[in-house]
């Protein structure tokens, strides 16, 4: 099972994953983060892929859901930290991962 911390500094929001994401995880953490978005309503949504082993395409599907959410609001999304095992996932998805805050302004999180 996957889980999800939430937090917030300034006017962005940090999702920090943990756990196997699949299809019913990636629903459960779709919900967490949502509701956290319309409470919030950040410029930036920045999730952390550190502490997550697997993810399927399930896990692709939340990342684009959640860009397009935070778009909606005016924001943009920033995907860091992903283990070895999902950047190949994300690179075939095209979508791309920082590998520390610093880097995620020069790298520009995922194409907005």
């Amino acid at each position: 099972m996957a889980n999800v911390s939430l937090s917030a500094a300034g006017d962005t929001l940090y999702a920090y994953l943990s756990g196997e994401i699949d299809h019913d995880a990636a629903q459960y953490l779709r919900l967490r983060i949502d509701d956290a978005l319309v409470c919030r309503s950040p410029r930036v949504l920045v999730m952390d892929f550190a502490g997550v082993g697997f993810m399927d395409s399930s896990g692709v599907g939340l990342i684009l859901g959640r860009q397009r959410r935070v778009r909606a609001l005016g924001g943009r999304l920033q995907v860091q930290h992903a283990p070895p095992q999902l950047r190949r996932v994300l690179s075939l998805a095209q979508i791309a991962c920082t590998s520390s805050k610093e880097n995620a302004k020069e790298e520009g999180g995922v194409q907005s």
